[in-house]
């Protein structure tokens, strides 16, 4: 019967129904679903029963998979056993270490892993417990946040980077062996252009990754700073966003190089406990589209 594909606001977003990841998808229904993730940016496939293998498996057939990261803010292991692809996102304790990194914060609005040369291209997120109120995640659509701006800043931004800060985690903790950033012009991490051009869409969508420590070179800090809170506030604003409210047994697929993220925090009486992947990247890039000459 194949997929059908239901969209979930006029932003971004779109739920996926009729596809059971348990089974191995054919080759059409993998298409079907990768054409409806490009035009919506997120997918959200709800109801699913799957363990980590399965949870890979799917996850593969859209790229190659990142390893989890080494080591976590707060301890403990970040990935399964079995699965070294598979990072778990939790604030469970067990035997006094946590099973997961990023807890119960809040997570300000980031694209993940930024600060690297090649920043991962999409993150694939399972959730099985979730508490009972708090920990939904918000995603803002990146390419409209480029498009409304007026043309004259867009044609400003054609030729900036910005530093993509390493120094600190989505939720404002200071990562193991950093020092805290007293100067943004000297803040660590990679230099990306603000304007990208999508890989398989050659849309252009703006490429913030995080507001703190984050600066433009060959601008004062004070030109920086007026710059980015503009950019910041016209990405985030509500026209632009929409929230998920998560359910046992849902899967949502981001792409995180037209669409950022934020996670609301929840009471860490309650667990929550979430497997992630995420497919490999490469460098962003900015190509200027191609103006077809009018007619004389």
């Amino acid at each position: 019967m194949g997929i059908t594909v239901h969209p979930l606001s006029d932003v971004l977003g779109a739920e996926i129904k009729g596809v059971d990841l348990s089974n191995i998808l054919d080759d059409v229904t993998v298409r079907d679903i990768h054409d409806a993730w490009m035009e919506h940016l997120v997918l959200l496939i709800r109801g699913q029963s799957i363990d980590d293998r399965q949870l890979v498996e799917f996850s593969s057939r859209f790229g190659s998979l990142d390893g989890a990261p080494i080591g976590s803010e707060r301890g403990g292991k970040v990935s399964t056993d079995e699965h070294n692809e598979i990072t778990v996102i939790s604030n469970v304790i067990e035997d006094g270490q946590p099973i997961g990194g990023l807890g119960n914060l809040e997570s300000d609005w980031h694209t993940d892993m930024s600060s690297y040369d090649e920043p991962p291209a999409a993150s694939v997120l399972y959730s099985l417990e979730i508490p009972p109120t708090g920990g939904d995640t918000s995603f803002c659509n990146m390419y409209r946040a480029y498009e409304t701006l007026p043309r004259e800043v867009q044609a400003k931004l054609q030729d900036l980077k910005a530093i993509h800060d390493a120094t600190l985690t989505s939720t404002g903790g200071l990562r193991h062996g950093f020092e805290a950033v007293k100067d943004v012009t000297q803040t660590p991490g990679a230099r990306h252009p603000i304007l990208r051009t999508h890989p398989e869409t050659e849309r252009t969508a703006l490429f913030l990754g995080r507001r703190t420590n984050a600066y433009v070179p060959g601008l004062s800090v004070e030109e920086s700073e007026a710059l980015l809170d503009m950019l910041w506030e016209n990405s985030t604003k509500a026209e632009n966003t929409w929230t998920h409210t998560w359910q046992v047994g849902d899967l949502i697929m981001w792409d995180n190089r037209c669409a950022m993220h934020r996670r609301d925090p929840f009471d860490n009486a309650a667990r929550r406990i979430m497997h992630r992947t995420q497919i490999t990247g490469d460098q962003p890039f900015y190509k200027p589209p191609e103006v077809t000459p009018t007619a004389a």
